[in-house]
């Protein structure tokens, strides 16, 4: 299943019934994270029904010919300032969700799925019944004035396992994240925890609150989320969760995003464009105060990389190019799309942001993940609760102390055959700097040089490196000053051969 796949009225609910779902219990708590608890003390019940006409065997465009009607699944209020759309099923989304919204007394009522909320275009479909057993919503859209005060624009999609994604003012959707991350890059295959209910509390203000139970055979949990539109959106953000197994292989706030080419190694793609991706760094504040700047790859092989850390200050999967003429690309609008920051709450203890990268020859796989790994399993019956603030944003990483790391290149050094040359521009200029860089693995440094950039655009640090046999190379690049102090972000790498065996 491409991971890009879980990424894309009145009357009624006045009427709505409480459905019970098979994965509920039947005398399930209102309350959602005691549902949850619940949900975790029984053994886990898949959903095993499959999807009935007119909803089974679509594709891409049948998916896009069903379209939620006005006032019965589509622009319905959530409080002053929000309307929301319900999602049909069909296409990658077959699990049923239970959607509630809050009602004018105070509570929330179920919409009840139907065919009937939908239309659906002649050209793939023919009659459509009354009634689809087994099926259900497969998520929701939320809608608010976001650019104009009497546009309502879509800021919030949630569909697919626990796959959520958010825009700020002026952006293009891009990456997503989720609840929950399980197995993502290891030897077994991943797991899916998926939203089996969501719940949406009437708006407050400019915010909106959004209750979640997830589930899969190996934990079940809740999220609880509030979402704050504007130039940058952010949400507030719990996760708890509570395995029904130990787990060792979990992943905290998990971003994913696409990186199919840029300018560390262009030949990826033969694409007239000369970026395709919609984040190109991993960025991360560590505990110890460290600013670390590790560009995303497409390598030819998976690779997973752990940064160790105790009580991780923030990491983000960044966009950080802004301009047009970055990717060339009149229709994706690659340069508004936005980065994503985690800012957890409190300790989160001893761990790792893990970073995996997933060989892809194509724009329309999501293959980079990012998320927070605890260095402690998690052991079946227990909880544990993670808050976070995440932040959907076009602006440019933090500086820290010390110049910033404007961008990064890389190529092959056509008359040393075997050697790569490594580019990195920052702003400002300072005399006294110097570059301090090292190699783990078998790879020799050569021709290491700090000069200033023509017409005030700041430094170019650039160094040759030449690995000396197949096996992969950790570059560590930082700056000292005259005291010896370092001086600016670190700025990491991991080489790896190219897909045609060259450095």
């Amino acid at each position: 299943m491409r991971r890009r796949a879980f990424l894309a009225g009145a009357t009624a609910l006045a009427s709505a019934p409480v459905l019970v779902s098979a994965a509920d219990p039947v005398d399930a708590p209102d309350d959602l994270l005691e549902l949850a608890r619940d949900l975790a003390q029984r053994p886990y019940q898949p959903n095993a029904a499959p999807l009935p006409v007119p909803f089974a065997g679509l594709d891409y465009d049948a998916y896009r010919g069903i379209r939620p009607i006005s006032g019965q699944a589509a622009d319905l209020p959530v409080g002053q300032g929000y309307q929301a759309d319900l999602l049909a099923p069909g296409l990658f989304f077959n699990d049923p969700v239970r959607i509630e919204l809050a009602d004018e007394a105070g509570g929330f009522r179920e919409v009840p799925f139907s065919p009937a909320l939908f239309s659906f275009e002649p050209r793939y479909f023919d009659a459509i019944p009354d009634t689809a057993p087994g099926a259900g919503f497969s998520g929701l859209r939320l809608r608010y004035p976001l650019n104009a005060p009497d546009v309502m624009d879509e800021v919030m999609v949630v569909q697919g396992a626990s796959y959520f994604r958010a825009i700020g003012r002026a952006m293009a959707y891009g990456l997503s994240a989720r609840a929950v991350a399980l197995g993502t890059g290891g030897s077994s295959p991943e797991e899916f925890p998926r939203f089996t209910r969501l719940r949406l509390h009437a708006a407050q203000g400019d915010a909106i609150r959004m209750e979640g139970v997830i589930d899969s055979p190996s934990l079940a949990g809740h999220i609880d989320m509030t979402l704050r539109p504007g130039d940058d959106s952010r949400m507030d953000i719990t996760v708890t969760v509570m395995p029904r197994r130990d787990i060792a292989d979990i992943g905290v706030a998990p971003l994913t995003s696409m990186y199919l080419k840029g300018p560390m190694r262009a030949a990826v793609s033969d694409d007239f464009r000369p970026r395709v991706h919609d984040s190109d760094v991993l960025i991360i504040e560590n505990g110890p105060g460290e600013h670390l700047w590790r560009p995303i790859a497409n390598p030819a092989g998976l690779q997973t990389s752990a940064f160790v850390d105790d009580g991780p200050v923030s990491f983000g999967l960044y966009q950080t190019p802004r301009a047009y003429e970055d990717f060339q690309d009149t229709e994706a609008r690659y340069h508004d799309r936005p980065s994503a920051v985690v800012r957890p709450h409190g300790d989160w203890g001893k761990g790792a942001v893990v970073l995996v990268e997933i060989p892809t020859d194509t724009e329309f796989m999501d293959n980079i993940v990012a998320f927070w790994r605890p260095e402690t399993p998690l052991r079946a019956g227990s909880e544990h609760r993670f808050g976070y603030d995440l932040d959907w944003t076009l602006s440019a990483p933090g500086p820290g102390a010390g110049p910033r790391i404007v961008q990064s290149r890389s190529g092959r050094e056509h008359d040393r055959p075997g050697t790569r040359r490594f580019v990195i521009d920052l702003d400002g200029v300072a005399d006294d700097l110097t570059p301090d860089i090292s190699a783990s693995g078998a790879a020799e440094i050569s021709g290491a040089a700090l000069f200033p950039l023509p017409g005030d655009r700041g430094m170019r640090l650039t160094f040759l490196m030449a690995p000396q046999d197949s096996h992969p190379v950790e570059l560590r690049v930082g700056l000292r000053d005259g005291a010896g102090a370092a001086a600016g972000p670190v700025w990491l790498h991991r080489w790896t051969r190219a897909r045609d065996g060259g450095v």
